[in-house]
Order: C-alpha cells, then sequence, then structure tokens
C-alpha cells in the first residue's frame, strides 16, 4: 500500500488568490445574482423555472417503454390518442 503523505493532500490550502482571479469571483457572484433576482420576470427564467419543477426522469420506466417498443408490445397509437386528448384537454381549459 502506497505510504500517504499528507503535504500532498494540503497543497493548494494556503495558497495566494491572484488580484485578477478574486475580480473574476466577484464578478461572476455579481452576475449570478442579477439572474437569481430577475429569475421571474426573464423569459429565459421562466424556462429554467419550469425546468426545475419538472419530476425526475425514471430510468426504469423508460426502459420498459422501449424495450416494448423494441419488441412490438407496446401500442404506440393508443398512447398518443391519450397523450393528444391530454393535450387538448390543458388547452381547452
Amino acid at each position: 500500500m502506497p505510504e500517504f503523505e499528507i503535504h500532498h493532500r494540503f497543497k493548494y490550502q494556503n495558497r495566494q488568490v491572484t488580484p485578477g482571479a478574486k475580480t473574476s469571483a466577484l464578478n461572476e457572484d455579481a452576475m449570478m445574482e442579477k439572474i437569481l433576482e430577475n429569475l421571474n420576470t426573464t423569459p429565459m427564467g421562466q424556462v429554467l423555472k419550469k425546468i426545475a419543477s419538472l419530476p425526475e426522469v425514471r430510468r426504469d420506466k423508460v426502459l420498459n417503454v422501449r424495450k416494448q417498443l423494441t419488441d412490438g408490445k407496446y401500442d404506440l397509437n393508443e398512447r398518443l390518442n391519450i397523450a393528444l386528448d391530454k393535450v387538448l384537454e390543458d388547452l381547452t381549459a
């Protein structure tokens, strides 16, 4: 087993931050604050908020449907009709 040398683990702990890097970090922080402040008022912010509220992808369900499709056991026409009905309901409600 190789010997563990503690000075390698902490070699960056006491490093000095250059003034340019510090200014760059402050600019990035200010930009992020501005984005967060305008999250609800900008179109991009509204899209990002919608995306964040979407449920997680359920990989097991995706793989199951994919297998059914390749096996020819998934009734795509029926599923599309159900999906279209739901979309039309949402549009007319």
